[in-house]
């Protein structure tokens, strides 16, 4: 008789745990809820957080950089740690942990009385935000059978455009009403209906044989990125790229990332796998996520600034205007997997990135008067093209690894996600503040009276022009048009590098990206847990 294994696939998932899979999803949902609500909310609040107090903190422009990339880069640097201790302590309760520290960090950036706080405080948000992002696609990963992970993935990536929708609308409701703080406090009660909710239903679960931890490999991670990300920020900020703090901070963070590289491939316990990496469908899928967002951030983060400080929209309205990227992300995300099934994920998501690149260079077609059906076009095309790179994407990479390594595999997903996102700001940021900074020098130079520091500190942002010139009167007045053409100059230059890098993502999948056959034909090799790796992966 032919073994079982040959007639059905045998369930790798207990039964009491596949019953209620579909909840358990739900409440992932919240946790991934509740992280892509404060970035999208954070970007909608930008512009109130720029203005001076009692109504803001007065931050500068890389100031509210910072404000996003210390989330960011506290993220990064130990979101490898946090999937391995997911994998090696129960991703339950590493999950768990995640939100309570989240929670607190977000009621701590709720009362910052000052962009250092915000700063600090956004921080260990992030901290906490690392132990939660790799847990939910790891409990995925170990509460649904392959054939399912697809399509629960494409629901898991379609919450994001649901969070995008809410977090601005949310944002502009609660700026319009209460003071910006109000942005991180609602975080709260999304916290603890989450943890009442997860603490009863989601099973623990972990890597049977779990390896040691790597903190030298975190510590080169995390200081080789903040050297990185800084100088970049930097040199925008100082608007020269030439100076040796920048350069030399920048070539030190990527010598310590090449030692960090390094240290990976030669240590017993590496935080990151680099072997990882020489499956053609986790590298690809990697680097396509990491240049996708590295291409949106940035363009996320002037976007505000063009529908609130050029067009005059308020916050609500800036968050309204996003509901097209973020309806095409819910409908089209959980129906990827049909589009794969008939065409292949390497198409799928070349087609995807070659529609960011057309959508980001759409970008070149608005200025102070140009409808706003075309924003609203634009934004559509990118949800579009996001929903069909994301999940894909990502089942590439989770798929592509043993269920037992559900966290690390997680874990690497996020990251390059997040250091995309973190470089996007950065360097896109720079390119814009830099850009900008040119076209109205001249003009604050013909402003008299003002200093050398006030134009400097002026010159910095739209926002920043623009408080200056409603500082001086009607005076000011002169500042206003100027201040809006060289913004839209500068965002002009800034989308055509987001476009480059999109299409720069176009070639990588095309060229790397495993076909539908060869996929196919990786999908009938996988290797099959033995039942005691099943059991302890999936946890009853």
């Amino acid at each position: 008789m032919a073994p079982q294994s040959d007639i059905a696939p045998p369930r790798r998932v207990p039964e009491a745990v596949h019953r209620r899979r579909w909840a358990i999803l739900a409440v992932l949902l919240f946790s991934l809820l509740v992280v892509v609500l404060d970035n999208s909310i954070l970007n909608v609040a930008m512009k109130t957080i720029a203005a001076p107090a009692p109504t803001g903190l007065g931050a500068t422009q890389s100031e509210l950089e910072w404000a996003i990339n210390s989330y960011t880069l506290v993220f990064a640097g130990i979101l490898f740690t946090a999937g391995l201790l997911g994998d090696r302590l129960g991703r339950k309760k590493v999950l768990l942990f995640g939100m309570v520290v989240f929670g607190i960090g977000s009621v701590l950036s709720a009362v910052a009385g000052s962009p250092g706080e915000l700063i600090g405080f956004r921080a260990v948000m992030g901290f906490g935000g690392a132990f939660v992002m790799p847990s939910t696609l790891a409990i995925i990963m170990n509460v649904f059978e392959r054939d399912e992970q697809p399509k629960a993935i494409g629901i898991w990536a379609g919450a994001v455009g649901l969070a995008i929708a809410i977090g601005p609308i949310t944002g502009g409701i609660l700026l319009d009403h209460f003071w910006w703080g109000s942005v991180f406090l609602v975080n709260v009660p999304i916290v603890i209906a989450g943890l009442i909710a997860m603490a009863v239903l989601i099973p623990e679960s972990k890597d049977p044989k779990p390896g040691r931890l790597d903190p030298l490999g975190v510590v080169l991670s995390v200081i080789g990125l903040v050297l990185l990300v800084y100088g970049i920020i930097k040199g925008g900020q100082l608007a020269d790229f030439t100076r040796p703090e920048v350069y030399g901070t920048v070539g030190g963070g990527l010598l310590v990332l090449l030692l960090f590289v390094l240290h990976e491939r030669r240590s017993e316990h590496p935080a990151i796998d680099v072997r990882y990496f020489r499956n053609p469908a986790f590298s690809a899928a990697v680097s396509s996520i990491a240049l996708v967002f590295f291409a949106l951030m940035g363009v996320t983060f002037f976007v505000v600034f063009y529908t609130q400080s050029v067009r005059g929209f308020t916050p609500l309205q800036s968050g309204l205007l996003l509901l097209p990227l973020a309806a095409a992300q819910m409908a089209f995300a959980p129906r990827a997997r049909l589009v794969v099934d008939r065409f292949g994920a390497r198409v799928v998501c070349t087609a995807g990135m070659l529609l960011v690149a057309a959508s980001m260079a759409g970008f070149l077609l608005l200025d102070r008067h140009t409808p706003i059906w075309v924003l609203e076009v634009l934004f559509f095309v990118q949800g579009t093209a996001m929903a069909h790179i994301m999940p894909p994407a990502t089942v590439s990479i989770m798929q592509s690894l043993p269920r037992e390594k559900a966290g690390s595999g997680s874990a690497v997903n996020n990251t390059f996600r997040q250091v995309g996102g973190a470089l996007g700001v950065a360097v896109l940021g720079s390119v814009l503040s830099t850009t900008y900074r040119d076209g109205i020098a001249d003009k604050l130079d013909a402003v008299p009276g003002l200093s050398a520091d006030a134009r400097h500190a002026a010159g910095e942002s739209i926002e920043a022009t623009l408080g200056i010139a409603e500082k001086l009167g009607p005076a000011g007045k002169q500042l206003i048009g100027p201040a809006n053409s060289a913004f839209i100059h500068a965002m002009h230059v800034t989308v055509i590098g987001s476009t480059a890098v999109a299409l720069l993502g176009a070639v990588v999948v095309a060229l790397f990206l495993p076909g539908k056959k060869a996929a196919q034909a990786a999908g009938a090799g996988a290797p099959r847990l033995g039942p005691e790796k099943e059991q302890a992966g999936a946890g009853a």
